[in-house]
């Protein structure tokens, strides 16, 4: 690794300290806290969150004939999404001991923690997690993806991409064909930052 990517890297880590600490005023200025993975309200808090949770019958009535309509269409989808995560689930679970990756743990990207809002009735709860557990599978999906592609081409593309996965930054320059032939053994098994910092595996930082 180059020192150019030292330096880049190491400001990465501090804007995700920087991160952290924004989060955590945040939960001082809506007046909750995360303790040992639980979530807790002051009583005030709770208190003006039920007053203005929106009655079920109030929120069905407000919603555009259009939205409802499709309300199928959004729920369809949950088939698909379950039968990805179980496919991942026993694909990492198969391959990556073999391959020695890392397996993704699924808990560090499917939360499902907004069920604790009492402002939410128990339709917009519902959707919520739904919406939760889908982008997280989706999430963790593109992990393990990442994981795989760094062990069998860990190249990166000549075709400018839109977002990049966290793993892109260790992938050998497009038409690097020397440094792939001699390094790419190194590169495969190269996951010392997910075994060495813990945090790393919940990151999805964006490659260089």
């Amino acid at each position: 690794m180059n020192e150019k990517l030292e330096t880049l890297l190491e400001r990465m880590h501090s804007l995700e300290k920087e991160i952290v600490r924004e989060m955590q005023r945040k939960e001082a200025e809506f007046f909750y806290e995360v303790r040992q993975g639980k979530i807790r309200f002051t009583a005030e808090a709770r208190a003006q969150h039920k007053r203005l949770m929106k009655r079920f019958t109030s929120y069905i009535r407000d919603s555009r004939f259009m939205i409802l309509l499709t309300t199928p269409v959004i729920w369809a989808c949950a088939l698909p999404i379950a039968l990805l995560d179980l496919f991942m689930v026993v694909y990492q679970g198969i391959c990556f001991p073999i391959y020695g990756i890392p397996k993704v743990k699924r808990g560090d990207y499917i939360k499902l923690d907004r069920r604790h809002l009492a402002y939410l009735n128990w339709a917009e709860k519902f959707n919520c997690e739904y919406c939760g557990y889908a982008n997280g599978v989706l999430a963790c999906a593109t992990e393990i993806a990442a994981r795989t592609e760094q062990y069998w081409c860990p190249i990166k593309h000549a075709l400018r991409m839109k977002s990049r996965h966290s793993r892109y930054r260790y992938f050998f320059e497009y038409g690097d064909a020397e440094g792939y032939r001699r390094q790419i053994e190194a590169v495969r098994r190269s996951f010392e930052d997910i075994k060495n910092d813990p945090d790393a595996q919940t990151t999805s930082a964006t490659g260089t």
